[in-house]
């Protein structure tokens, strides 16, 4: 499994979608995904803004896992300067984090500093998730709220079933943010069932396959 083609969404039918949700009901939380353009990135932060919305995590996709391209190099800015400001929490994988904060990273320290620099375009939270980057057998994600930093560590899981692995973590948290866990919690929560999925996971096809997201209803 891989990603073969893109095909970006009319800014109309975006508008669409995001007026017929809020208007049909009140989201508690708000999680963004791939946004391929700069003009889709000021769409959605301006409906943040006219939305008010009040728990906003991005999820700043550059590059699918088995390597495609899924964001415009000239979007980054406006990700920086419209989106990021405006989110609660952002959850950068390693490449995504190095790209943002325009510094390489290659270690602990590294990832840290790239937090800082991303926390200063205005983000409340920064998780920079550490899959890319294996540390003596863990995969270690950081949180930094501005001021300290929280890792949560767990046992790396070598295994081509990862497709996906971002946007369910940055999927879960919101989802635990929403029923009410505070940051630290959300984050742990978000961490662990993305590690059970993964160990959970059934072997599909020929390349990077799909995580087991019912993993706690196994038949």
């Amino acid at each position: 499994m891989g990603v073969s083609a893109v095909q970006e969404v009319d800014l109309e039918i975006i508008t669409a979608q995001i007026d017929a949700v809020v208007e049909d009901m009140c989201p508690v939380a708000v999680k963004t995904g791939m946004l391929s353009s700069p003009d889709i990135v000021r769409l959605v932060a301006q409906k943040a803004l006219d939305y008010d919305w009040k728990t906003l995590v991005v999820d700043p996709v550059m590059v699918s896992s088995p390597g495609a391209r899924l964001l415009r190099d000239e979007a980054i800015d406006t990700y920086r300067r419209d989106l990021l400001p405006l989110a609660t929490v952002a959850t950068p994988n390693i490449p995504e984090a190095a790209e943002l904060a325009g510094i390489s990273i290659s270690s602990s320290d590294d990832s840290r500093a790239a937090a800082r620099v991303i926390n200063d375009f205005g983000v409340k939270y920064v998780i920079v998730k550490g899959g890319h980057l294996e540390a003596s057998g863990q995969s270690v994600d950081l949180l930094y709220d501005g001021d300290t930093f929280t890792e949560f560590a767990l046992p790396w899981i070598n295994s081509t079933s990862n497709h996906g692995t971002g946007c369910t973590f940055a999927s879960a948290l919101a989802a635990r943010l929403a029923l009410g866990d505070q940051i630290q919690t959300a984050f742990s929560n978000a961490k662990k069932y993305v590690w059970e999925a993964m160990n959970n996971a059934y072997v599909v096809g020929e390349g990077n396959g799909p995580l087991n997201h019912m993993w706690r209803h196994p038949k």
